[in-house]
């Protein structure tokens, strides 16, 4: 059997999504279906359909997603029909070599498609969640938050007192300035061009905030940390220049962290003394190299408590047939999260 839903395709590189008929059949084994309720546009999506991360095209777009579980396959046993979940992007099989490894967030297992009424995924991208929580805010743990909470909290190992710095405050960029502030740091400065991403980065968080068409991002951040840098830099952005700036903006032993996503013909180049005399690290950060059965209901409680304030991150609800107009309004900065409402 397989259920007609609409869902969201971008068919060339470029092109205007469209809404297309798609079937989803029923779960094999290790497979969920998962009635959609809510699904967050991520730039990722806004990656896929421009072709900035491959050309394999068609894609059925969307995956940060919540929603409740509706059947599942043979030897499912860690969600049952009824369970609301939030669908991770990355699937945690448990047999691929970083899972043997203890290396969760490395597993290979990924893709959801979820700008759709029902999608059938891996039955490790299913994690349980309070239902409490509304899905508009809990799906946005599918990707974008929890990659920016994940890059300061597990990627940069931020710890209370300490200062960081997020280059490029979009949904990413402001998650992981609410992260720092939840994992206890004191100085925490927002860059980016755009005064408007300030504003909200300070809302979430940020103690200062560096304008960076008009300013010097290094020397502000310094200026603002006693003149030696943050002991954690965050690349929200994914650009190698902005990659360099965060790199110059740490102090030394310092921990540099790139989480925004850069294209496939980027490079970096930065003097090997440079990477040596500075000692510290140099991270790049897959999802927030998170744990979605730890992570996931963690911050969905301090949702709850009022302590973590994903409600925030939802500029606006949306139906399917937004989704592009969404998208031109992430061009143009003025969301930081359009939320896809299909139940």
């Amino acid at each position: 059997m397989a259920y007609e839903v609409k869902g969201v395709v971008a068919r060339s590189k470029g092109a205007p999504v469209s809404i297309e008929t798609i079937l989803v059949p029923d779960p094999g084994p290790g497979e969920a279906v998962v009635d959609v309720q809510a699904c967050g546009v991520c730039h990722t999506d806004l990656h896929y359909r421009e072709g900035g991360i491959n050309d394999d095209f068609p894609f059925l777009l969307g995956h940060e997603a919540a929603g409740l579980v509706s059947a599942v396959g043979e030897g499912v046993t860690n969600v049952a029909v009824g369970d609301y979940v939030i669908l991770n992007w990355r699937a945690v099989c448990g047999q691929c070599r970083a899972c043997l490894k203890g290396e969760l967030q490395y597993s290979p297992a990924l893709g959801i498609g979820a700008f759709a009424e029902k999608t059938l995924v891996h039955s490790g991208q299913c994690t349980k969640v309070d239902p409490a929580a509304p899905p508009t805010a809990a799906g946005l743990l599918g990707c974008g938050v929890m990659a920016g909470v994940g890059a300061a909290i597990n990627t940069g190992g931020v710890r209370r007192g300490e200062s960081v710095a997020v280059f490029g405050c979009g949904g990413v960029g402001d998650a992981a300035i609410a992260g720092a502030k939840l994992a206890g740091a004191t100085t925490i400065i927002a860059v980016d061009i755009s005064d408007k991403k300030l504003e909200w980065a300070t809302q979430m968080g940020a103690t200062h905030t560096v304008n960076s068409a008009d300013t010097d991002p290094v020397e502000a951040v310094k200026a603002f940390t006693g003149g030696f840098g943050v002991d954690v830099a965050i690349d929200a952005v994914g650009h190698p220049k902005v990659f360099e700036q965060a790199f110059y903006a740490r102090d030394l032993a310092g921990r540099v962290v790139m989480v925004g996503v850069p294209t496939p013909g980027m490079e970096i180049s930065l003097p090997a003394i440079e990477i040596f005399g500075r000692g510290g690290a140099i991270k790049s950060s897959w999802y927030g190299d998170c744990l979605p059965s730890r992570d996931f209901p963690m911050l969905i409680d301090l949702y709850l408590q009022g302590r973590f304030d994903l409600d925030a991150f939802v500029s606006e609800t949306i139906g399917l047939e937004d989704v592009e107009e969404a998208f031109e309004k992430m061009h143009r900065g003025e969301v930081l999260r359009s939320v896809v409402v299909l139940k």
